[in-house]
């Protein structure tokens, strides 16, 4: 990097902790209490709902994961980002209104109010322990990832230190608010950071011309330009030296209709980290048109985390046999085999002096947003879940915000202890999804059938969070099924016990807890409803054209 690469990342750098520092501040005579700081004082606009959802959202599995899964498989990764659109649709028709109307600060909170306190704590526990030994760990990996093979000197044990340290510098004082308002500015560096990689990529390939760069794609990699994978027909490197039916990654139509949808809803819709932000919105008018913002900018991604990956696989394919520069970059250096997480970091190294600066600030961007936002959420759960709770039962409000600071703090210790491990895989988007939805078919059924069956008990609850990771590790041992499918799999088993449980149960048949739905709880604007069918209708066409 030039001293203007240099120059762009170090006033990215000091801008987003300037802004936090700033937002954080304390209004005279009024000190931060949980609601300030772990709720953003409920007082965001729709484009900082909607930008915040999407700076959370997009990290280093994206940038670094997607391109990489982009480039062993195409666009079909993609399916992870156009999905989540229409989920989010939905998240703003059904959810929203049931966790705004309860006025609740945790995902736990909301499964005690609708069925126990052993719910929330087992769900609180479960929680905790996937953000801090999946997402935080993943992010912390991959983001070092980037830095170490741009700068190779930097060992991958301080990448991961750096990036912690950013992320707690202007994150832990604020709280949300901190990282909500800073999110915005993040998403700006996010998108025209990513945009401008893409374009250059693109020129990279096209000789030039970014159009020629795209005609080239689709021309030398066809195969990389379709939805859809047939069982048996797409291989794709295994990062073994081997290679894998892509089938079992995304497998057909179960990507539209079937486990996928588990998986969104249980991240859109049931995930603390990213519905907090819809939490902390000023209405509800406000939280939907946030949703819609975020729909609209997930349709764009694949443009910023999937094409560049695609991208590096015919640069790849043009250089073998003759060691190109770009191929040596994309190889591992212990095994000798070209590793396809490092896509975009090795696509970095090709840009010319001030985008480079402006890419790695981009990518930055996402990888501390959603440090802070995962950090965040998880001293959320651990507060108000578990300390005020067990800990502490009368905790001032002093003594809450404190805790918060200090879980934020330890859980970055511990995913920057854990985070080297990640090292053995290949594609770390599909180690975040597979382990992730391990829990995800027992997370969405609790939710489900307590929004929409008033019989639902606690006891069902419970089974459902106590069965969903046993029952997703023997599928994945006795069975080949494809993670997405054994997640429907799985999903299906939790819902036939739930609805067992609760009618044996004769306690469910008039269950005071149940959630009562009339008929103006789900009414939306029409400008919501304007913005969901253009959604709906560009999905539908990409789904047309790249089936």
């Amino acid at each position: 990097m030039t001293w203007i690469d240099i120059t762009v990342f170090v006033g990215y750098c000091v801008l987003i902790i300037g802004v936090g520092l700033w937002v954080s501040r304390d209004k005279e005579g009024h000190e931060k209490d949980s609601k300030d700081y772990f709720l953003a004082s409920k007082a965001l606009p729709w484009w900082a709902v909607g930008s915040s959802l999407i700076a959370s959202n997009i990290s280093a599995e994206q940038f670094i994961g997607m391109s990489g899964s982009g480039f062993a498989m195409g666009l079909a990764i993609s399916s992870y980002e156009w999905m989540a659109a229409a989920t989010l649709l939905i998240v703003g028709i059904f959810f929203l209104p049931i966790f705004l109307k309860k006025q609740i600060f945790t995902m736990p909170q909301f499964l005690e109010d609708r069925y126990d306190a052993r719910v929330r704590t087992t769900m609180a526990v479960f929680w905790l322990l996937v953000y801090v030994f999946v997402n935080l760990t993943s992010v912390l990996y991959l983001g070092a990832l980037t830095i170490h093979t741009v700068f190779p000197e930097v060992e991958m044990i301080w990448a991961i230190a750096a990036l912690a340290i950013f992320a707690i510098v202007y994150s832990i004082y604020g709280g949300l608010m901190a990282v909500a308002w800073t999110d915005v500015v993040q998403v700006v560096f996010l998108v025209f950071g990513g945009v401008a990689t893409t374009y250059l990529a693109l020129e990279l390939v096209g000789n030039g011309s970014a159009w020629d760069g795209m005609i080239q794609l689709r021309e030398k990699a066809p195969e990389h330009f379709h939805m859809i994978f047939e069982k048996g027909k797409t291989m794709i490197p295994d990062g073994k030296g081997g290679t894998k039916d892509a089938y079992m990654d995304l497998p057909g139509l179960s990507v539209l209709i079937g486990g996928m949808w588990i998986t969104n809803l249980s991240y859109w819709g049931c995930n603390q980290y990213i519905t907090q932000r819809a939490l902390a919105a000023k209405s509800l008018d406000e939280a939907q048109k946030g949703i819609i913002f975020a729909g609209f900018l997930k349709l764009l991604m694949p443009l910023i985390v999937v094409v560049p990956g695609i991208a590096a696989y015919v640069i790849v394919e043009r250089e073998i046999g003759a060691g190109g520069d770009f191929t040596t970059a994309m190889t591992d250096a212990t095994s000798g085999i070209i590793k396809s997480d490092k896509a975009y970091p090795a696509l970095l190294n090709l840009l010319p002096s001030g985008l480079k600066g402006l890419a790695f600030a981009a990518l930055a961007a996402a990888i501390v947003s959603s440090l802070a936002s995962m950090a965040n959420s998880t001293a959320t759960i651990f507060t108000m879940d578990l300390y005020k709770n067990f800990i502490n039962k009368n905790a001032s409000e002093k003594a809450l915000v404190s805790t918060g600071r200090i879980v934020t703090l330890v859980s970055f210790g511990i995913a920057s202890i854990v985070a080297p491990a990640l090292a053995v895989f290949d594609q770390a988007f599909q180690f975040i999804q597979e382990y992730t939805g391990f829990v995800s078919p027992g997370v969405f059924a609790i939710f489900f059938f307590g929004f929409f069956w008033k019989r639902t008990t606690a006891n069902a609850a419970l089974f459902a969070a106590m069965a969903t990771i046993p029952l997703s590790v023997l599928l994945q041992k006795a069975t080949d099924l494809p993670f997405i499918d054994r997640m429907g799999v799985v999903f299906l088993i939790i819902a036939a016990g739930m609805i067992l449980i609760s009618f044996l149960d004769p306690k469910g048949k008039d269950n005071p807890k149940g959630i009562s739905l009339d008929g103006g709880l789900f009414h939306t604007s029409p400008g919501f409803n304007a913005g969901a069918v253009a959604i709906v209708g560009i999905l539908a066409a990409l789904y047309t054209v790249f089936w």
